[in-house]
């Protein structure tokens, strides 16, 4: 009798064996189909820059985006002084472009759900291109920031608005948690701060990766001086 029972116990675990190695399969198929912390962010409604955002005056009336052609045209600048224009939230007001990243990316002034699926988004506390102080700017890890790992130090990031250029040269590569806010926060030196979340399939990531630029150029758009 115990042999049988034996047998009939070691049967069992024979016909089981496979359907809990095929349930387990699946269920480590369907954790990678979950989508990645940036889309886990948008269901949640939540951004990167929270705490940064400014929302609309009137919110009710829904997110109004403000594009707009940005000037590419290098040569046509007047000098190292100029006049800026302030964006306005939702407003489409500069392209940022480097060698590491395949497509020029566009920049929205403020952050908002619906902005961070169309572009990057500069936290409206921080500083206007051309103004002294952090420009801090962050994009979806698997949209507009994913090759932002590949940028080093020395490397290139040209921004352009429809007043003027500015180039910057990357002089540090940063990580940090989402509680630390010492990279986002004012300076008194002017620089561009880039960075997105890492890459994480199984939730919304908490660690942040990303890089600090100085600035090195400076051209305001307009008729070219001559003395």
């Amino acid at each position: 009798m115990k042999k049988n029972k034996t047998n009939h116990g070691t049967l069992f675990i024979h016909i089981t064996t496979p359907f809990i190695l095929f349930a387990m399969c699946m269920g480590i198929i369907m954790i990678a189909l979950i989508p990645t912390s940036d889309k886990l962010q948008r269901y949640k409604g939540l951004v990167f820059m929270d705490e940064l955002k400014i929302n609309p005056e009137n919110a009710e009336s829904g997110l109004k985006i403000k594009d707009n052609k940005i000037n590419d045209d290098d040569n046509n600048y007047s000098s190292d002084k100029g006049e800026i224009m302030r964006p306005v939230f939702a407003e489409h007001y500069a392209d940022l472009s480097c060698e590491a990243f395949e497509t020029t990316v566009p920049v929205y002034w403020g952050s908002n759900i619906d902005l961070f699926e169309i572009g990057a988004c500069q936290a409206s506390s921080s500083a206007v291109f051309g103004d002294p102080g952090n420009s801090v700017i962050s994009a979806h890890v698997n949209t507009f920031f994913a090759e932002l790992d590949k940028l080093k130090i020395g490397d290139v990031i040209t921004v352009r608005t429809n007043y003027g250029k500015f180039v910057y040269t990357v002089s540090e590569t940063i990580s940090f948690k989402d509680s630390e806010k010492k990279y986002v926060r004012p300076t008194d030196d002017t620089r561009l701060t880039l960075y997105t979340c890492t890459k994480d399939i199984f939730g919304a990531s908490d660690q942040r990766i990303g890089v600090i630029c100085d600035l090195t150029e400076t051209k305001y758009y307009g008729a070219e001086e001559t003395e």
